[in-house]
């Protein structure tokens, strides 16, 4: 799982073996070492129709409805968007054609 940060913007990239653990599992997580703290990253299956974010105890949390993860996983569709308050959410298929 691949995150970009860029201003009020943040970008989830996923794999398609992450999105079938995704779907699978109802979520990912990930972590970023530094030397004096820990950055956590994750999404997160819950009830409701909108992406949500959150940024608490050195966590990123993105909590993704389970229909927009089961079309995810289900369909060819590629991605989704939404706002949580300012910040622009995107979670996005990282699929290699080959």
């Amino acid at each position: 799982m691949k995150i970009r940060i860029k201003g009020n913007a943040l970008r989830y990239r996923l794999t398609q073996s992450e999105v079938t653990e995704l779907y699978e599992k109802g979520s990912l997580e990930e972590c970023t070492e530094f030397a004096n703290s820990t950055l956590v990253y994750s999404i997160e299956s819950v009830n409701g129709d909108r992406l949500l974010s959150d940024f608490m105890n050195n966590k990123i949390s993105l909590y993704m409805p389970k229909a927009m993860i089961d079309e995810l996983y289900n369909t060819e569709r590629v991605g989704f968007e939404d706002k949580s308050g300012t910040v622009r959410l995107l979670v996005e298929k990282d699929f290699r054609a080959g």
